[in-house]
């Protein structure tokens, strides 16, 4: 028997990727699966950004790289996010990493000591709660009140748990799972507290640019929040490089030089021609973005419609990100099913309908009494929407209750 470190057992898990595999398990008995459960983009890249990578093969841009990212990206980065978040920004701003989900960890390692605390959202990405743990940090959950207009920040359950302990704030504007989204008077609350209490900030960006209307805007733009916040961007939502593994961490030059530093422990460098993959993508004008844009647009409004005529099910249409979160509170109390993990499993095993719930982004507070899903259409089609969620509703709205296979 391996006797692995303690700090094993504090790692949590990304759970989406558990519902996918009961999802496979399905289609490999030959049933149709409707694949609501994964954030994964089903438009391709777009072909110029290909070509580019493939060019940088054939150019020898095979090797090694600088840790922190090559200077043509970094340099495109600084205009690229200084222009869309009011910033000012040069490439020491910039270190460039395999993807989004690395600025986590990073970020965490570089300014958390153990047993310092810090807030997280909840519900919300599970990595974060897994990386406070892991690296001996005492994890925090706030969560977020459902008003009119969608889910705002709860301030009564951020500002009760600050303490001289407290360190860190992580901060998802355009919010997994909930589409939340910030209007200015709580962004500005939110910077006010966080200089307050002297609090480092993660602001994870990953879906800064999937925004149906409007401008977005970042809080480290804000008076006295640069000094103290990182930003997490990542090139898999904007350009449809989900598989690519690429992103970056922006923020102060002190912590990004501590964060590239990292990068020599770890990965060395980020892959070196998708790097100049990515160049192209953010130095080319194209259409790509926006038509990707519509056909997200379009299959919200089709998801968001068919949601809300279902008996026991709201939504509201959010205006940014990918994902929808259906209170089925009533839905559940039709069928006479208890929990959101049986009505999930029930949907699947029906309908094939797959996707996953509020206690898969956090252990849900004790003063939660509703229920909700969360359904990702950034993978699937429009017709398969249609089709979908049409049966989940015949099995919502038939007279018998339902129990699990």
């Amino acid at each position: 028997m391996v006797n692995f470190a303690d700090r094993i057992s504090l790692l949590g898990t990304e759970t989406a990727f558990a519902v996918g595999a009961e999802a496979k398990k399905l289609t490999d008995r030959g049933f149709k699966v409707y694949p609501f459960h994964l954030g994964d983009l089903d438009i391709p890249t777009p072909e110029y950004v290909v070509e580019a990578a493939v060019k940088a093969m054939k150019d020898g841009k095979t090797g090694y790289c600088a840790t922190q990212g090559i200077a043509p990206l970094r340099e495109a980065l600084a205009e690229d996010i200084g222009t869309a978040r009011d910033l000012t920004l040069d490439m020491e701003n910039i270190s460039i990493q395999t993807g989004g989900k690395p600025v986590i960890g990073k970020f965490i390692m570089s300014l958390m000591n153990p047993g310092d605390e810090v807030l997280y959202p909840n519900p919300g990405y599970p990595i974060y709660e897994s990386l406070i743990r892991f690296h001996g940090g005492v994890a925090k959950p706030y969560g977020f009140i459902e008003n009119d207009l969608g889910f705002a920040l709860d301030f009564d359950s951020i500002e009760s748990q600050i303490t001289p302990k407290t360190k860190i704030f992580i901060y998802n504007n355009y919010h997994n799972p909930t589409s939340a989204e910030s209007d200015p008077a709580e962004m500005q609350r939110l910077a006010e507290f966080c200089i307050r209490h002297n609090l480092y900030v993660l602001s994870d960006e990953a879906y800064f640019d999937i925004l149906y209307e409007g401008q977005g805007k970042s809080i480290a733009s804000l008076p006295g929040m640069f000094d103290r916040t990182v930003i997490l961007y990542t090139f898999s939502k904007r350009f449809a490089m989900t598989g690519w593994r690429l992103g970056a961490a922006i923020g102060p030059k002190e912590i990004i030089s501590i964060i590239s530093k990292l990068n020599i422990n770890d990965e060395s460098c980020s892959n070196h021609f998708v790097q100049w993959a990515a160049v192209e993508a953010i130095r080319t004008p194209s259409d790509n973005y926006q038509e990707m844009m519509d056909i997200l647009r379009e299959r919200r409004d089709v998801a968001v419609d068919l949601l809300n005529s279902m008996e026991g099910i709201r939504v509201h249409r959010p205006n940014s990100t990918f994902y929808l979160f259906p209170n089925v509170t009533s839905a559940m109390k039709k069928l006479d099913i208890k929990g959101v993990e049986e009505f999930r499993k029930v949907i699947l095993d029906k309908t094939g309908v797959s996707f996953t719930t509020r206690d898969h982004f956090g252990t849900p507070f004790p003063s939660e009494t509703q229920k909700y899903i969360r359904l990702a259409y950034s993978g699937i089609s429009k017709e398969n929407i249609l089709e979908g969620l049409g049966m989940m509703k015949e099995l919502i709205e038939s007279s018998s209750p339902c129990k699990a296979l």
